[in-house]
């Protein structure tokens, strides 16, 4: 679909690049107007210069975290609080990992630049940060956490919050393709062969939809699908297929080493990947909560599909995007099962909401311009 134009095209081979989104952060009040993902408003600040007034707190994890709260800080915003919830058990895991990341120092590097560059701006941090919740009635008014055993308040006219990215997994759902369980990040990613290709040998993932590995290795392992698929249609040779794509694996190798340490240190914590709380929100677009899910495994609910029928969860315009991975991790938990045995939603088009004028206006594949 091109703006409001809709096409259907037939292809011999097709190259999933849906990318990744940012994981949803299941806390009390994380439905309040004033909240925001950290990534939604870098994209704001990017696309349209627009900066946010007001008292602004970033809590959860990750780098992108990290980056967002530099690049606020240098727009002019007014950052009130760094609120990070990486345990320390999170760092002792990822110890292990430090040998392979210093191989490739360049990420690193600019990880300790950004932490320094937090200290020097003297905006008010936190560390191992436990039972976040965002405080407010009719918006948001603040952020409280614990550290230890101490209770924390920092008010906010603005809450920005990100746990990490995962894999944006609609499309390779909705074509049925195999996909297996990632633990260390706790996401879904389809199977996929040295190539990028899936358990359909049509189909192949390029990028982050196949795993998060970083945008650098994203678009390697992008040039590695295509000469893959310039093969396989029998534009190229397999000879020279490999021969030409001995120097991207070696540069994804590289750029791929510092994704262990990354994973491990930053791997979602359980109140986030599987919230306890019984009145969180866990879908938004039908506003089920906790206990809901609960109480709908209680009666008999085993997996994610049943659970539509019983709740309602997961039927709204982002056909699970939010609410998939908890719903899962939910019903493991009530269960006493792992997550990959309750297994995901069933995906149908459309991926995205489309206007009824643009699907009659549908053009067959001989009526749509070229690409």
């Amino acid at each position: 679909m091109l703006g409001e134009e809709s096409f259907l095209r037939e292809a011999r081979h097709v190259v999933v690049a849906t990318g990744a989104y940012e994981r949803p952060v299941p806390i009390p009040g994380w439905t309040l107007p004033g909240v925001m993902t950290a990534g939604a408003a870098q994209v704001l600040m990017k696309s349209q210069g627009a900066v946010p007034e007001g008292r602004i707190v970033l809590a959860g994890s990750g780098p992108l975290m990290m980056l967002v709260a530099c690049q606020l800080h240098a727009a002019g915003a007014n950052i009130v609080g760094f609120v990070e919830t990486t345990p320390g058990s999170n760092w002792r895991a990822a110890i292990e990992h430090v040998p392979r990341a210093l191989a490739s120092p360049a990420m690193l590097i600019k990880g300790l630049a950004l932490r320094r560059t937090i200290r020097a701006s003297r905006i008010t941090t936190h560390s191992r940060a436990t039972r976040l919740a965002c405080a407010g009635s009719d918006r948001v008014a603040g952020v409280e956490f614990y550290t230890g055993t101490t209770r924390h308040r920092i008010d906010a006219d603005l809450v920005l919050l990100h746990e990490g990215v995962v894999p944006n997994v609609q499309i390779t759902r909705m074509l049925r393709l195999e996909h297996e369980w990632h633990e260390p990040q706790r996401y879904w990613k389809p199977k996929l062969g040295k190539w990028g290709e899936t358990s359909d040998g049509r189909i192949s993932v390029a990028g982050d939809g196949g795993g998060i590995i970083g945008a650098a290795a994203a678009q390697t392992s992008g040039r590695i699908s295509a000469l893959h698929v310039g093969a396989a249609l029998g534009a190229i040779s397999t000879q020279e297929r490999d021969q030409r794509a001995g120097a991207l694996f070696a540069r994804k190798r590289v750029e791929t080493r510092i994704r262990p340490f990354l994973d491990h240190l930053y791997r979602p914590v359980p109140e986030v990947a599987c919230p306890t709380d019984p009145q969180v929100v866990v879908c938004r677009c039908e506003e089920v909560v906790v206990a809901e899910i609960r109480a709908c495994v209680a009666d008999g609910s085993v997996g994610p599909n049943q659970l539509k029928a019983y709740s309602r969860c997961g039927m709204g315009p982002c056909q699970g995007r939010m609410c998939g991975l908890m719903v899962a991790e939910i019903i493991a938990s009530e269960r006493g099962v792992a997550v990959d045995e309750v297994g995901y939603y069933r995906i149908r088009s459309p991926i995205k909401p489309i206007t009824l004028a643009a699907l009659a206006a549908m053009q067959t594949d001989e009526q749509a311009p070229s690409p």
